[in-house]
This record gives structure tokens, C-alpha cells and sequence, in this order.
């Protein structure tokens, strides 16, 4: 499963900006007062920026640096959490966001950052040419896809500061995309030394994993949708007026990161309200599935965590089904804040469009949103996690009794020819034959659709518990590394705690010992450092070797 990496806008707000000017970049993040008793999102941004100018020195904070609110969480207490990145001499900061932990008064209370170090370079002029840095990232991509002819290869450099490994340092960020020989997007971000030439990092830019409506994998399913005309248009107006196109088996035509040509998505219509026939010979039966899934995300988002859409601003995104021709995956674009499903190859997968997948791939938008994690080393595998893990609370909470929930990952996408009955499985990650149950310091030289296995593997424990078990009627059997015996508390409270450790505490770097912190954190906020809850993540962790 994927998602195309997340480009912000450019609004920015020094740390030396007045209260004033901090509260222009609240409209852009969610606008209007919460409860009267609580600090409204431009209270909690005007007290960020005070704190930012009291505070410079401890956090490092320099006249040659600029920031810019992310996000941002005002608890039910008044507590406040603002996020924020960085850019140094006008360049983006890779590893410079921070979160700003405020308190109902508005007072200093702590931060994280994803790096202690202090930004300072000699120069920002690169020693290595921008063209120079296109064709290492050129050649990246070609010998990521051995014995492809790449066509419409472009790649896009960009100047940045590294801070995300080791010493901060002048790097180009270059994102190298191309078509594969059926006409699919291949991309791949190359982290580039700006004064040596050499590779820092590399990793993937399309994250893979992989009325009503009678759907592909989900049943007979309830639509809302727009009447126009004499006929119904697949677009919901109660949920930010999300809706499902197609994409006419055509493929986006980007270069130097610019997209000339989107595949369309076209807005299904029909004439009586009833879409789809649940088989795969009528193209509105897997945008019933698209659809469905929007909206079982968003409803999954709004009621358990009071967040409105995958910005948390209220606005719909949009899927595009039948994207290019046998396309084995599914991916979250934010440039078009849309999500776009390929049909498959029918041999291995079929349309990628099932439930789990779609709150998957939306989920990666939530993290770009919050901590964005960086895709690669060990923040890589928290990323696909997170995805994963929601993608398996969306499941549950939409309680479809044609798709039950379950600790499965795209169970219902896969088809003979991909050899197993899921592509990735929460209790014991290694069933998969390649994913990592446990952590060890090679964890994070994986692929992170395997080094994700690590958290999977603590997510079940902390909700189900080690040992074997049937739940659902699907039967697991989880082991932990260290003979312990583990008590699970419940799907509900593992989504609690992930979710505030995913918005308040994680940033860009956060690896595995960083994960424990922060989901400590968040279950000490949420049910007390003296919780049972609290005890069980402590040793979920340890079980799987995180301590």
C-alpha cells in the first residue's frame, strides 16, 4: 500500500513573529472556538508564540531559522500542543519539526524534537550541482526497478538542511519519478550530501503495500450522496464532499515533481441511487468500495477521535478508481489530497479498493498531517504501522459483517497467486515470511513494510494479549520475544493511546525507543502513570524487545 510523500504550502511565521501574527496560520489549520471553558486553537497558537520567544535559547532557536505551525491539539483539559517545523536560511529543516507541550494557561510546559542538535552551516551553496543531483536520483530509481525501461523519467532536486542523520548538513532532497513498462508510476526520494555527492538515504515515494451500493468486498453498503439533475452523483456532502471518479485506466504524467496531466476522476453518476453490482465487470462497484471506505475513515476519525477529515480542517478528499493498467497498488496523494486504487493484476491481487486498505492508505495522510514520519530506517516501519493499525481499527469500528474486523492486513485483495491470506499479519508479523516480530539494531536497514512488524506485533499484544486466541472466529496465535505473558486492554484504548502519541509526542525522527516513549506518554495522559493501562504498554514494548 502507498501514498505519494506530502509537499506543505509556504506560509511561515518566524519564532520572533508577534502573538498577532501567530494567529493567521490558525485559519489554515482549523477555524472556530472549541468549548467556551477551553482554549480555542488560536489561543493555543498566540501562547505557542510567546513560548517560542521566551524560550528560544533552550530550543535552539535562531534568527536564521523560521517556523511553521503543523498542528495543532488543545485537550479536554486546556492542555495545549502545538507542532511546528522548521526551515533555516529559507530551506526546509528534514528532521527540524517540534512539538511545543503548553498548559491550560498557557504556560511552558516541555517540548519534543525530532532533533537536539543546533542548526548552523557554514554556507547554504551547494558544492554539488542540482543537475548532478537529478542523475544520481535518476540512477537511484532505475537500479530500485533492475530490468524496467523506464519512461518519463524526471527528477526534481531540491535544497534542504539534513538534520535527520547525525550533524545537520546541506543535502539535496530529490524526488525522481518515472513509468514503468505498463505505464504504472515508479518514484524514489534520494537524500543527496550537497558538499561530497554522497547518498545520505533513499526510499520509496510511493509507500506500497499493496443511496447504497452492492460493493466488491463489503456487501451491500449505505451511500450518501448528491442529487444533480434527474441523477445522483457519487460525492457526499456530509462528509466535506469526499467523492469517487474514475480514472479511465490512465495513469498521472508528472515531471521535476510538477504534474502536467492527472488521470481524470471522473464522478461516477447514476440514475436511481442503487450503484454498483458487486462484480468487477461494472466499473461502480469498486468505486461503491472507494467510497465506502472514505467514509468509513472519516467516521472512524470523527467519532473515536473527534477529528474532522484527514486534516482535521473538515474538508472531503477524493478517489480515483481504475488507475493505469493491472496496477498492484493503492496510494495517498497529497499534492491532490485524493486517493487512488488500481484494479490489480487479477492473478496475485484484485482491485485494491477493500476497507482495511483504504483506511490504510488515508492514514498515511494523518501522519503527514501530525508527526510525519519519515519513510525510512526505523520512523519508516512506525509509519507503515500506523497505517496498518488504523487501517485494522477502521475495519472494526465500521462493524461490516461482509469484511469483520480483523488483525489481518488486505485479506480480501490478495488472490492465489500471491501465495499467503493476507499481506501482512498483526499477531505474529513473521508469518509473512519477511517482517520482524521483535526489534534488534538491524530492524531498521528493512524494508519498512517489515520493520513495521515490530509495532504491529506490540499493537496486538497491547489489545488482545499474547498467547493463542480466536477473536472474530479468525484464530491467532501471538508469542512475545522475552517468555513473558502479556494482558490485553482492549482495540478502543490501544487506538486511544496510539492517536494522542501520533499527534502530541512523535515527530519526524521518532524510532522505536522514541515510540515507547511517547505512546507512555500518551496512555500516563490519558488513564494516569500509575494505570494498569500504563503498566501494559511498558510491557507490550518489552515484549517485543522495545525497553
Amino acid at each position: 500500500m502507498s501514498r505519494i510523500r506530502h509537499v506543505r504550502g509556504s506560509r511561515t511565521a518566524t519564532a520572533g513573529l508577534a502573538a498577532t501574527t501567530a494567529t493567521l496560520l490558525v485559519a489554515a489549520l482549523a477555524p472556530g472556538a472549541t468549548a467556551a471553558d477551553r482554549p480555542t486553537r488560536t489561543a493555543a497558537l498566540e501562547h505557542a508564540a510567546s513560548a517560542l520567544l521566551d524560550h528560544a535559547a533552550a530550543l535552539k532557536l535562531t534568527d536564521a531559522q523560521d517556523t511553521e505551525a503543523r498542528d495543532v491539539v488543545v485537550d479536554e483539559d486546556g492542555t495545549q500542543h502545538v507542532r511546528y517545523d522548521r526551515t533555516y536560511r529559507g530551506l526546509p529543516v528534514l528532521g527540524g519539526d517540534f512539538v511545543v507541550h503548553l498548559a491550560p494557561d498557557g504556560d511552558f510546559r516541555s517540548a519534543d524534537r525530532a532533533t537536539d542538535a543546533a542548526l548552523s552551516l557554514p554556507t547554504v551553496t551547494p558544492k554539488l550541482s542540482a543537475p548532478k543531483a537529478a542523475d544520481l536520483a535518476a540512477n537511484a530509481l532505475r537500479a530500485a526497478n533492475p530490468g524496467e525501461l523506464l519512461k518519463r523519467l524526471t527528477a526534481k532536486p531540491e535544497l534542504i538542511v539534513d538534520a535527520l542523520h547525525g550533524t545537520p548538513k546541506l543535502a539535496w532532497r530529490t524526488n525522481a519519478v518515472a513509468l514503468d513498462s505498463l505505464g504504472n508510476p515508479v518514484a524514489r526520494t534520494v537524500l543527496t550530501d550537497a558538499g561530497t555527492g554522497a547518498r545520505i538515504d533513499a526510499w520509496d515515494a510511493i509507500e506500497s503495500v499493496s443511496g447504497d451500493g452492492e460493493s466488491l468486498y463489503g456487501g451491500t453498503v449505505p451511500l450518501e450522496t448528491t442529487r444533480s439533475g434527474s441523477s445522483y452523483q457519487l460525492e457526499d456532502p456530509t462528509r466535506g464532499g469526499t467523492y469517487t471518479g474514475d480514472a479511465e485506466n490512465q495513469t498521472d504524467l508528472c515531471f521535476l515533481g510538477i504534474c502536467l496531466v492527472r488521470a481524470p476522476a471522473t464522478p461516477f453518476t447514476d440514475a436511481d441511487n442503487h450503484w454498483g453490482s458487486g462484480n468487477a465487470d461494472d466499473r461502480a462497484s469498486a468505486a461503491v468500495d472507494a467510497q465506502y471506505g472514505t467514509d468509513a475513515t472519516w467516521d472512524y476519525y470523527r467519532d473515536v477521535h473527534g477529528r474532522s477529515g484527514i486534516a482535521g480542517d473538515g474538508k472531503g478528499s477524493y478517489n480515483r478508481v481504475h488507475y493505469g493498467t493491472k496496477y498492484n497498488n493503492a496510494f495517498w496523494d497529497d499534492s491532490c489530497f485524493c486517493m487512488t486504487y488500481g484494479d490489480g493484476d487479477g492473478a496475485t491481487f484484485g482491485p485494491l479498493v477493500s476497507l482495511d486498505v483504504a483506511g490504510h492508505e488515508m492514514s498515511h495522510g494523518v501522519t503527514s498531517k501530525t508527526a510525519a514520519l519519515t519513510y525510512s530506517g526505523e520512523s519508516g516501519g512506525l509509519n507503515e504501522a500506523t497505517s496498518d493499525i488504523f487501517g485494522a481499527l477502521v475495519e472494526w469500528h465500521a462493524g461490516n459483517a461482509a469484511d469483520p474486523g480483523d488483525y489481518l492486513i488486505g485479506e480480501k485483495v490478495v488472490r492465489d497467486g500471491f501465495g499467503r491470506e493476507a499481506l501482512r499479519y498483526m499477531d505474529r508479523p513473521s508469518r509473512d515470511g519477511s517482517s520482524a516480530d521483535c526489534w534488534s539494531t538491524a530492524v531498521g536497514d528493512l524494508d519498512v513494510h517489515y520493520s513495521s512488524g515490530v509495532a504491529n506485533h506490540f499493537a496486538y499484544l497491547l489489545a488482545e494479549g499474547s498467547g493463542a486466541r480466536t477473536v472474530g472466529g479468525v484464530a491467532y496465535g501471538s508469542p512475545t520475544c522475552d517468555g513473558s505473558t502479556v494482558s490485553g486492554i482492549g482495540r478502543d484504548k490501544l487506538g486511544d493511546i496510539w492517536y494522542r502519541a501520533l499527534t502530541v509526542y512523535m515527530t519526524s525522527s521518532t524510532d522505536y525507543a522514541g515510540a515507547r516513549a511517547a505512546t507512555l506518554g500518551a496512555a500516563g495522559d490519558l488513564y494516569g502513570t500509575d494505570s494498569a493501562e500504563y503498566a501494559a504498554v511498558g510491557a507490550a514494548w518489552s515484549a517485543v524487545n522495545v525497553g
